[in-house]
């Protein structure tokens, strides 16, 4: 056996087994290495599609939890004005009610004030006509002198 004989059918199959590798192997082999890097590609990209999305949803929802938080902050200064308002309302309507019994009572108080004074006028009018019988020791007639008493009581 020659030695030179052997590295060149060794060199011949080896190159044979490159070809058949190359031409029959290789193509499926880089097929499915593609494929797998294009499936890693798109995993990372759908992976950073769904890190942004969370991000906005993230966003969004702290954004609507502001939004919520001045709204229920502005339906309780809406409830505290309007409880203000209902506050001061009952206030400005019993000061009103107040002062309409307060005119209500002073007039009453002026009509029992003027009342009593025609009671005291007849009163004083009838003890001045007695008082004048008596003096006089006669009756005096009421009606003549009716003027004259009434003069008298305006007068008091």
């Amino acid at each position: 056996m020659n030695l030179n004989l052997t590295l060149i059918g060794q060199a011949i199959a080896f190159a044979v087994f490159v070809w058949f590798c190359m031409k029959y192997v290789w193509p499926p082999v880089m097929q499915a290495l593609q494929e797998r890097q294009k499936k890693i590609a798109d995993g990372l990209d759908a992976a950073s599609r769904a890190t942004r999305d969370l991000e906005v949803a993230q966003e969004e929802a702290n954004e609507t939890l502001r939004e919520s938080k001045e709204q229920a902050a502005e339906i309780l200064d809406q409830a505290h004005k309007r409880s203000s308002q209902m506050i001061e309302e009952a206030r400005e309507q019993a000061r009103q009610e107040g002062e309409r019994m307060i005119t209500s009572a002073k007039s009453e108080i002026e009509q029992e004030v003027n009342r009593a004074k025609e009671e005291l006028r007849a009163q004083v009018s009838r003890l001045a006509i007695a008082g004048a019988e008596r003096i006089l020791e006669s009756s005096i007639d009421e009606k003549k002198h009716s003027e004259l008493v009434d003069k008298l009581a305006k007068e008091l």
